[in-house]
């Protein structure tokens, strides 16, 4: 079986592939967020680039490191993937991972020194929004996406200019994508609900976006999968449009499901002053803009077939993003 962090790409063909990081803080909107990207063209040119992102409130900035990729350095050891893209370091196995790096740039110098641990239990274990993992290698859908640890525990520290945070308790998760282009336009969220402890207790993850069919985008095809504690509720019946009800209506993402484990309903709100703008490439398309918010508000009411509902909130621990052809005005930019 391939491990979920192999990567996947070759060279010489058309391929984007990314690996990221999320840490929030549990008692503030404070959040940091790590990608590694290789991008390969079918013209043999390629590039790897490493990302960075830190936020806190209103205040936020943007890093990135480009440079070819023969020059870094992607390795996948039977546990998962070792990286390096100039001074940036990214370590994945089963059980959680590790990154070190400094980037500069206009924002500002930040660095980091982090571990990270999958969480206890069935909240822990790999997630994929797919019906089945089977079509992870499939030649269909274009774009994949999984979820190695969607519930980690963080430590280490990060220093931003002359701010150092202590990432002790921190919580997050790793995720894995790929495909021969960016999706034309998607949202995506992602969630870790904590309680009166803190403690998490539940997750949530899911995406709606259009792919490209016989050079046309399709409608907006929508999936979500739901973890609280022991249970697990599938809403990935993608091309049943009867039953799913998107919106992208930036800064502002819901999602409506419904599904043979119920109903569920998802809403995603960030602020465009404390997102980050993100130009993506592509290798035969023109670039994307990912609106990028680590910090946005999330509630999720879910009404099971058969079982009590329930709701979960969390008013700044939600990953949220919106890809679009254009940038947007309100959101800082990453040069």
């Amino acid at each position: 079986m391939t491990h979920d962090n192999a990567p996947r790409f070759r060279t010489g063909t058309d391929h984007v592939e990314s690996w990221f990081v999320r840490a929030n803080d549990p008692a503030a909107p404070r959040a940091l967020w790590l990608k590694a990207t290789v991008l390969t063209r079918a013209d043999g040119s390629s590039l790897a680039q490493a990302w960075c992102s830190v936020f806190d409130g209103d205040r936020t900035a943007g890093f990135r490191h480009d440079l070819p990729l023969e020059q870094a350095a992607f390795t996948s050891p039977a546990t998962g993937l070792e990286s390096r893209v100039g001074p940036v370091r990214l370590v994945l196995g089963d059980g959680g991972g590790a990154s070190t790096g400094e980037l500069v740039s206009a924002a500002g110098r930040v660095s980091w020194d982090l571990t990270f641990s999958r969480g206890a239990g069935e909240l822990g274990d790999p997630m994929c929004l797919l019906p089945s993992r089977r079509l992870v290698d499939a030649r269909l859908p274009r774009n994949k996406l999984l979820t190695p640890v969607p519930v980690a525990t963080f430590g280490g520290r990060l220093v931003w200019d002359d701010e150092t945070w202590d990432l002790a308790d921190w919580v997050g998760m790793q995720g894995h994508n790929w495909g021969d282009a960016h999706s034309p336009e998607y949202a995506w969220g992602q969630c870790v609900f904590l309680d009166g402890s803190g403690t998490p207790s539940a997750v949530v993850e899911g995406a709606s976006g259009r792919i490209e069919l016989g050079g046309r985008p399709s409608p907006l095809l929508s999936m979500l999968v739901v973890r609280r504690g022991e249970r697990e509720y599938r809403f990935d019946r993608i091309v049943d449009l009867w039953r799913q009800r998107p919106e992208l209506a930036f800064p502002r993402w819901s999602l409506r499901m419904r599904g043979r484990d119920g109903e569920a309903t998802l809403e995603v709100v960030a602020r465009p002053e404390a997102m980050v703008c993100l130009g993506y490439q592509n290798p035969a398309r023109p670039p994307s803009h990912c609106l990028n918010s680590k910090t946005a508000r999330v509630r999720l009411e879910v009404r099971p077939r058969g079982g009590a509902a329930f709701e979960l909130t969390s008013e700044h621990g939600g990953a949220l993003e919106f890809l679009q052809a254009d940038p947007e005005p309100r959101v800082q930019p990453v040069v």
